[in-house]
């Protein structure tokens, strides 16, 4: 087993030789250029499905829309705060978060589709949780232990788009019993 040495007078003279860099320090093993880029996609593609969600949780109209659309608002929050988990990562590694709602769709992961029926709505935020889903695993893998902060908020973030597929498949099945999942 190897000892445990830091060199804490070197630690220490990095720290205030580039305290500009805020978190990022000299033991920063990631491309932060490329970090960058996953977060900021992901933060696009959280804001279309907030967007998404919002919308169809207010178009939803029907018999059964007052629980399918609550499934639909209580995700549009959770979309939300995971737009702001990432738009905080971003911040720490030096960047500035992409807002512009213009760039959302040619950034984002996902599409964004009004749909006029329950089952249609059900089945594109499905869409775009399982696109979610891969791309989220992607970068984790990628990522790796170069930067384990953004790989454990991606990992949380995963958990919960997960979450979000199994429901909307639960409900797909429900309301679409001929569909095939």
């Amino acid at each position: 087993m190897r000892d445990f040495i830091l060199d804490i007078k070197s630690i220490r003279s990095n720290a205030r030789d580039h305290i500009k860099k805020g978190a990022v320090t000299h033991d920063y093993k990631a491309n932060r250029e490329t970090i960058l880029e996953i977060l900021d996609s992901s933060l696009a593609t959280e804001w279309l499905c907030v967007l998404r969600y919002t919308q169809h949780a207010k178009a939803a109209e029907g018999i059964h829309a007052e629980p399918i659309a609550k499934h639909f608002a209580a995700h549009a929050v959770q979309e939300n705060e995971h737009a702001e988990m990432l738009a905080s990562r971003i911040k720490q590694l030096g960047g500035t978060p992409n807002l512009n709602p213009s760039s959302f769709a040619e950034r984002s992961h996902t599409e964004y589709k009004e749909c006029d029926n329950l089952v249609d709505m059900i089945k594109e935020n499905l869409i775009a949780e399982r696109i979610a889903i891969d791309v989220y695993g992607a970068s984790i893998r990628y990522i790796g232990d170069s930067d384990p902060t953004t790989r454990r908020l991606l990992e949380s973030i995963l958990e919960v788009e997960e979450e979000h597929a199994d429901e909307m498949a639960d409900l797909l099945k429900a309301y679409d019993p001929h569909e095939k999942i």
